[in-house]
């Protein structure tokens, strides 16, 4: 669909303008279409956010702070998202052993689990979604990092 289309709208400052439009609407879609995925395993974006950081430094520990500092949107409040996934018994929480006052936290077999199956579901529909030959998303990513540069 066009951005146009999409908003109902055609007029535009610039074409970087709408650009920025275009990028925020993507990033909007993209996620509605995740949501409805990872529903079905329970999670939302940051808990599978924080379950995928986890599992990348698995069997180690992570303290809460590293973890946030990982996160894709890095306003997420950490702390309480770490609660929800050990509810469901996802994470275990632990003192550190060389840091009294720090908490660490580590995916359970569970959360790897549930991880493993909401990542093949979430690769299926992002790659029926998001179809691009592997020469235009090395392009598309090149244009993204290149906005991202003077990342403030």
């Amino acid at each position: 669909m066009k951005l146009e289309q999409a908003i109902q709208s055609t007029k535009f400052k610039s074409e970087v303008h709408k650009a920025v439009l275009h990028i925020l609407y993507t990033a909007w879609w993209l996620k509605t279409l995740s949501a409805k995925e990872l529903k079905e395993f329970g999670l939302t974006h940051e808990q599978y956010n924080v379950l995928r950081i986890l599992k990348g430094k698995y069997p180690e520990q992570m303290c809460v702070r590293d973890v946030a500092s990982r996160m894709i949107e890095k306003n997420s409040n950490v702390p309480r998202i770490v609660d929800r996934l050990e509810l469901k018994k996802l994470v275990e929480r632990n003192t550190s052993l060389l840091d009294k006052r720090e908490t660490v936290i580590t995916i359970t077999a569970e959360g790897i689990a549930i991880l493993e199956a909401s990542t093949l579901v979430m690769d299926e529909r992002m790659s029926k979604q998001f179809q691009l030959p592997e020469e235009e998303a090395v392009t598309l990513n090149l244009l993204l990092e290149k906005i991202r540069e003077i990342e403030v």
